[in-house]
């Protein structure tokens, strides 16, 4: 079987192990769902420990599939979801409080108050983004603010934060007996407490947001040839493998994709949607609602930066409908249910259940259904639901174009809801170019093998891993299709019935 990669990928719902061969092909994986935690409206949690416990499982069951094959491997990447915000005890291995998911909305206010007379983009030139609840920082300050003796031990330099990817590896490492405390540059860029310019944390930023340095990670590339550090022998692997590669799940993707190229973008649909389009080293400040974000560092290569738009509920709209509303049994039901109707019956879904994020930034969002009528029926919900993950791309399409002035040929797609066909060609129309889906759709785990192999010598450069890209399907735009003005206009104006749906009490 030759030489391997395994890449762990922790996402919002599940936790999978995937391993690549040379040609970025999978040849074994394993993947384990977690519990979603609501401890009030708006509020999303998980529970670090089960996070840590369903990824020692998913690699032993993946390596395990390898039999000898397992000894092959030459590297680890690490992928997650990003924002999501853990602090533990250096000494116990406790989380302090569950993590506060990317989704939670329980920062409003202290985002209101940071803001001040300044207003949302306060910090945008220093750090590429706006005050929002999405971002780690205000995550970790009301952590700080309401977790008894936190702060203090803090302070000490007992208790260590990190986004999903540096609980990983500390725990990979060693955990309590000397596991590493580290972070990759994209991680830390949705802190809002890293210098976009310099890569580094930020005094300012760690003034402003009242963050002790003592518990913060050490910054480092994304693919890195000197190593984080080691698996252990005893732990999930079996056996001694350098971790040295880390990508936000959205930049993993990026490079999953083989987007290395200014200019080059990709779409990734999953539990939110985000597009990235890649601004090479330049930095381009957004004026549209965009964030300005890295896109990865290979080694001691230049930062590459990147535009995103980030859209809160998409995959997860699906998922609301089957748990919440029970209207499906499974997410793969969604599709044929919307073929039962020609059309969405003129009933638009906007999906703000977390505010709306690009490009309008509103927290005083909330969710609405528009256009119902007595003809109204499940399809049309469902087409509706699906549609809506259509429209917010192209309105984040949009405003890449207005800030970049690129007008993109072809979108490059991927993730769990581009096997649903409906909704791809409903992509195109309403985008009116091509939507394309590699040969390999679970691009973000190949992102951060992409990115462990690179440090290690796997892959000696990114020809070879546009080599390894393929097209398995493309729709084009169908002609004169209504979807691209008259549907997309009706879309616009049920977004705006979403505003100033919460007030300040």
């Amino acid at each position: 079987m030759g030489k391997l990669i395994a890449a762990i990928d922790q996402g919002t719902t599940s936790t999978r192990c995937m391993i690549f061969n040379l040609r970025g092909e999978i040849v074994g994986a394993s993947q384990r769902e977690h519990r979603q935690i609501f401890p009030k409206a708006g509020w999303v949690e998980h529970d670090p420990l089960e996070i840590w416990e369903q990824t020692q499982r998913v690699v032993a069951e993946a390596v395990a599939k390898l039999g000898r094959a397992g000894r092959d491997l030459v590297a680890v990447g690490i992928t997650n979801q990003r924002e999501t915000t853990v602090v533990w005890n250096r000494r116990t291995g406790r989380p302090y409080h569950n993590a506060l998911v990317w989704q939670d909305t329980r920062t409003d206010r202290l985002c209101a108050e940071l803001a001040g007379e300044a207003g949302p983009d306060r910090f945008r030139a220093r750090v590429g983004l706006p005050l929002s609840i999405y971002f780690a920082g205000p995550k970790l300050r009301w952590l700080l603010d309401h977790v008894p003796g936190l702060r203090a031990d803090a302070e000490r330099g007992e208790a260590l934060f990190g986004t999903v990817d540096s609980w990983l590896v500390w725990n990979l490492t060693g955990g309590v007996d000397g596991g590493v405390h580290i972070t990759d540059r994209t991680n830390a860029s949705r802190t809002m407490l890293m210098g976009l310019e310099s890569g580094q944390w930020d005094e300012t930023m760690l003034e402003s947001m009242g963050v002790p340095r003592a518990m913060l990670p050490a910054i480092r590339p994304s693919s890195d040839p000197n190593l984080y550090g080691h698996t252990l022998p005893e732990g999930p692997f079996g056996a001694r493998i350098p971790i040295c590669g880390v990508l936000g799940d959205q930049q993993a993707a990026t490079v999953g994709q083989c987007c290395f190229a200014a200019g080059e973008a990709k779409n990734t649909y999953g539990t939110g949607c985000f597009m990235l389009l890649n601004t090479g080293t330049e930095i381009v400040h957004s004026r549209h609602g965009l964030l300005t974000t890295v896109c990865y560092q290979f080694g001691d290569a230049p930062i590459v930066y990147a535009l995103e738009g980030s859209i809160a509920v998409t995959g997860s709209l699906v998922q609301w409908l089957r748990d919440n509303l029970h209207l499906i049994d499974s997410a793969a039901e969604i599709e044929n249910l919307a073929y039962t109707v020609e059309d969405n019956g003129g009933v638009y879904f906007v999906p703000a259940f977390s505010g709306l994020y690009a490009p309008y930034w509103r927290s005083d969002a909330r969710g609405v259904i528009v256009g119902l009528t007595r003809f109204a029926n499940r399809g049309h919900l469902a087409r509706a639901a699906l549609e809506a993950t259509a429209f917010q791309t192209r309105e984040v399409l949009d405003a890449m174009y207005q800030d970049s002035g690129v007008a993109l040929q072809a979108l490059k797609v991927d993730g769990g809801m581009v096997r649903n066909e409906l909704l791809m060609q409903f992509q195109a129309d309403v985008l009116g170019v091509p939507v394309v889906r590699p040969r390999v759709s679970e691009t973000t785990a190949l992102g951060a093998a992409y990115a462990a192999g690179l440090a290690v010598g796997f892959w000696r450069s990114t020809d070879e891993l546009r080599a390894n890209w393929g097209v398995d399907k493309s729709w084009v735009p169908t002609p004169s299709a209504p979807a691209h003005s008259t549907l997309y206009a009706r879309w616009k104006k049920a977004v705006t019935r979403t505003f100033d749906w919460v007030e300040e009490p």
